[in-house]
């Protein structure tokens, strides 16, 4: 016996209409996930700019009165000094890590002599380990890396151009619109929350601006006292490479870039001061071996002092996240989007941690 089941546009809608919607979205975030992560990398920049451009802003009514025209000023001024100040520690510290380098290989010799002995006492290390001719093998060895390296770079030669190429355009589309969000992002804000009635009674409305404004203000809070910190870290770094320098005998025009160096990769949350600190002892020992050793112990003293007076300090109770939650979510960042991931992955925590405790009034609001 056949039953005949009747159903209404609501059940259809629901049952199918709905899920396929769904699907649709997920397709669509998951074909352009390159683009929203290039969007939303410019947001955050333009959130982190946002502190400078408001002292700027502050300087232009201050000196020459309040216009609306100056809103537009301090952005583009705030973003050239960004840039400019970026562009200025690459074109610095660019050469130095190059020329010392390039002098590290030119003077290997004389330093594998006075340091090893030479091959002679390779081989006689060698011999002592049970190895007869250390010398040989590692040439062997240092021939065939030569080689794997050669053939790596000749198969991926093409894939490599097209992949910074790529990356080139990925630096110019978030440059272009950061300047833009800079510029047209006030008013966007302010447009969407007058079509919300976030001025009139729409309580809901009034609770989404606020916790919108809170969340953009961690943002800008952590990425200013960061920047601060990276600051006081990268003349730390200065001071010590030039004392060094006077009493090592090595030339102190290397201070200057090895502060930047420091000062730039402390801007990665966590183990930026690490891979700061290595790097500048890596570029020392190609200059002076003795230098490269104080320095590593001196800064670990500092990193000590930084980490546990000055940081705390600088940035307060500004996010209000546990240790373990920030190692999570750099951890996650991370691993989803490389480098960039781990650079904004703790403002994005610090923005859930504003959502956690607002639900209470988001509840309210929606009630």
């Amino acid at each position: 016996m056949s039953k005949k089941i009747e159903t209404d546009w609501n059940t259809f809608i629901k049952f199918w209409l709905v899920p396929l919607i769904i699907a649709g979205i997920l397709l669509f975030l998951f074909k352009a996930v390159t683009g929203l992560v290039i969007i939303g990398i410019s947001i955050f920049l333009a959130l982190a700019v946002k502190p400078l451009v408001r002292k700027v802003n502050n300087f232009f009514t201050k000196h020459f009165g309040k216009d609306k025209k100056h809103q537009t000023l301090s952005a583009i001024f705030a973003y050239l000094i960004v840039v400019l100040i970026i562009g200025a520690i690459i074109a610095i510290v660019g050469p130095v890590v190059v020329n010392e380098t390039a002098k590290f290989v030119q003077n290997f010799p004389e330093t594998f002599e006075k340091t090893f002995g030479g091959w002679e006492g390779i081989n006689s290390f060698g011999k002592t380990i049970g190895i007869e001719d250390l010398h040989s093998e590692i040439n062997n060895t240092l021939m065939k890396i030569s080689n794997d390296m050669l053939g790596l770079l000749g198969n991926n030669l093409v894939s490599s151009v097209g992949g910074i190429a790529d990356v080139v355009m990925k630096i110019v589309l978030v440059l272009i619109l950061t300047l833009f969000f800079l510029l047209d992002g006030p008013e966007m804000m302010n447009t969407l929350w007058r079509t919300l009635g976030a001025g009139s009674e729409n309580k809901p409305a009034k609770v989404a601006k606020d916790v919108v404004g809170k969340m953009m203000n961690v943002i800008s809070t952590y990425v200013s006292r960061q920047v601060i910190i990276a600051i006081i870290d990268g003349c730390a770094t200065i001071v010590i490479v030039f004392v060094l320098s006077l009493i090592l005998g090595f030339t102190p025009s290397l201070a200057i870039p090895m502060g930047m160096t420091t000062m730039l990769f402390y801007l990665i949350p966590m183990f930026g001061q690490f891979i700061g600190g290595t790097l500048v002892t890596i570029l020392l020992f190609f200059s002076n071996p003795a230098a490269a050793l104080v320095f590593a112990i001196v800064y670990i003293i500092y990193a000590q002092i930084e980490n546990n007076i000055i940081s705390p300090k600088i940035q307060g109770d500004a996010l209000n996240l546990q240790p373990v939650v920030i190692l999570c979510a750099i951890t996650i960042g991370m691993y989803m989007f490389g480098l960039l991931g781990a650079i904004i992955a703790i403002p994005i925590a610090g923005c859930i941690r504003v959502l956690v405790d607002e639900y209470p009034n988001i509840k309210a609001a929606r009630e």
